[in-house]
């Protein structure tokens, strides 16, 4: 069974990374529900996520190849600094210090009081109107060449706060893209750049742990987690096209609702003792 329920948080994995409705509570969510009814854990979020972003780099290996290259470049004098591929760069690297710094300062309340299921449930339901309401009044003008360190900045704030699940990477990215007057598409496609190095250095971490001597703390072992990461670089590598094409014609209404709807669904199971907090 357990690898059945790792394949399946997998998929979940999947479909929920990249849209602004929080894979890390999707997971959380799921797991309740699994026949063992166990959180599978912090260190199996962060490693599956590895999947998702290894299916980023390779949707925007085009991208990815000649920011490296006009950053490096940038470095030797080569290419100049103001280059907007070599900028960049440079915001990728300013944009995830926060959620760095903050995810070390945090780390044994983001393992554990931080996942409890009443959070959750809140953070859905609040950021979710919080994206509402950026969605409704953003001037949806700017484009990512005229991102600036400052944006850059907050953008990486916002990235932060993810580390508590229910907020969203993605959302919160998005959410204040919106709100500095980026279009839609603008706002994914950057927050889908600015995740690489938080994910790829968290997951590693988790991993690293993992295969040196603490195990993971969940119900999976390492190769169901493997399995349920290659299902995750899969599904999510479909569902980047499939978003950045929905977003480019239609706005975040439909995430909102499903944030808030799913949020309150939660309240009503916990406060039945459906499901544990």
């Amino acid at each position: 069974m357990n690898w059945i329920e790792a394949a399946l948080l997998g998929l979940v994995q999947g479909l929920t990374e990249f849209l602004p409705i929080s894979s890390s509570a999707h997971l959380r969510i799921v797991g309740s529900f699994l026949p063992g009814a166990a959180d599978p854990g912090a260190a199996f979020t962060a490693i599956t996520q590895l999947g998702t972003e290894t299916a980023v780099i390779v949707y925007f290996w085009r991208d990815i190849v000649r920011i490296v290259r006009a950053w490096f470049g940038s470095l030797t004098g080569k290419v100049e600094r103001n280059n907007p591929d070599a900028r960049m760069g440079w915001l990728v690297i300013l944009g995830s210090l926060p959620i760095i710094v903050l995810g070390l300062l945090f780390q044994d309340q983001i393992e554990s009081v931080l996942r409890s299921m009443w959070i959750v449930a809140t953070m859905l339901i609040v950021f979710g109107m919080i994206l509402a309401v950026a969605d409704a009044i953003g001037r949806q003008e700017r484009d990512l060449t005229q991102l600036t360190y400052k944006h850059g900045i907050l953008y990486g704030f916002a990235q932060a706060m993810a580390l508590i699940p229910g907020v969203s990477r993605s959302g919160g990215t998005i959410t204040a893209g919106l709100l500095m007057g980026y279009t839609r598409e603008a706002a994914a496609r950057y927050s889908f750049l600015l995740a690489i190095p938080a994910v790829f250095g968290s997951g590693l971490y988790q991993l690293y742990k993992t295969v040196s001597n603490e195990g993971l703390s969940g119900p999976y072992g390492l190769p169901e987690t493997a399995l349920a990461t290659v299902i995750a670089f899969v599904v999510g590598y479909v569902i980047i096209g499939w978003f950045l094409k929905f977003v480019s014609t239609r706005s975040y209404r439909l995430f909102v609702w499903y944030r808030i709807l799913l949020g309150l669904a939660l309240y009503v199971l916990l406060g039945f003792n459906v499901i544990s907090a």
